[in-house]
């Protein structure tokens, strides 16, 4: 990765995060996770980012599509967001992060609980080459 893309990268995650906090200062714990992803796309958007919710990556086996996976939110078409209303984020939620990075090619996924009074994160960073 050059640098100045890993810059952009690190600031659009530092923004992501900062959006991320609001909406649980703001929300709090103990709702629903579409009730987050919602407030977390408005919050985006109110912040100048664009997003897509719910993006959809085929998973594909010898050339074949074999199924397909959808990331809560996809932020500026560079980081995912992952998130989560679980007691604990467990190895499971980071290798779900992992599946999405490999299948769409992206390097950084934040996995977030909210579930928590506070919240809880994870910048998952998958760094390798796709060949094309």
């Amino acid at each position: 990765m050059n640098p100045d893309k890993h810059a952009f990268s690190d600031s659009l995650t530092e923004q992501v995060l900062a959006a991320v906090f609001e909406v649980s200062n703001t929300l709090g714990a103990g709702f629903l996770e579409k009730v987050y992803e919602r407030a977390l796309l408005r919050e985006l958007g109110l912040r100048g980012l664009r997003t897509t919710a719910q993006a959809a990556f085929v998973v594909k086996y010898k050339g074949f599509a074999v199924g397909e996976y959808f990331a809560d939110i996809l932020v500026e078409d560079t980081p995912m967001v992952e998130l989560k209303c679980v007691d604990r984020l467990a190895n499971e939620h980071t290798a779900q992060c992992l599946n999405y990075l490999k299948v769409s090619g992206r390097t950084v996924c934040l996995l977030v609980n909210f579930q928590r009074p506070k919240v809880e994160w994870k910048r998952i960073v998958l760094d390798f080459q796709i060949a094309t």
